[in-house]
């Protein structure tokens, strides 16, 4: 149960591996499967390529490659899930997205010191509470950083 003072967010949970990811879901306009992605030369590794939505060019960027993680091939449990930052349409490439969950302010809690040195913990704003475990909450500032 919330308590009344507690502020509570709304985040859409995906995976990369076998970690629970959320990010919050005033800062997503959409989840859509991956289409065909054009890719750039140059571009940074993490960066997929772009797409086409609806008349838009969105870059897709590939989150386990910007966590440090090993690439996985898409399958049809690949999801985008696109987001808008400074003006840009941004889509992360994750394994899977599961569902949206509530979490109360009370139930977010900030990183532990020790897990500060893993390579996407720069990305990262916290860990939340869930009956059924913990959430990494993702900072798009921090994740978009350099990509737009």
């Amino acid at each position: 149960m919330t308590p009344l003072n507690a502020q509570t967010v709304q985040v859409i949970v995906f995976n990369l591996g076998e970690e629970k990811y959320g990010v919050d879901i005033l800062q997503v306009r959409e989840i859509i499967k991956p289409t065909r992605i054009t890719r750039i030369p140059n571009a940074p590794e993490f960066v997929e390529g772009v797409i086409n939505l609806r008349g838009q060019i969105a870059t897709i960027i590939n989150l386990r490659k910007r966590f440090g993680m090993n690439a996985k091939e898409i399958d049809a449990n690949t999801r985008i899930i696109v987001v808008e930052h400074n003006n840009a349409i941004i889509g992360m490439m994750v394994d899977t997205v599961n569902e949206v969950k509530y979490l109360s302010s009370d139930d977010i809690e900030p990183l532990p010191n020790i897990t500060t040195t893993r390579s996407e913990a720069k990305f990262l704003k916290g860990v939340g509470k869930l009956p059924d475990g913990m959430l990494i909450l993702i900072d798009l500032n921090k994740v978009m950083a350099d990509t737009s």
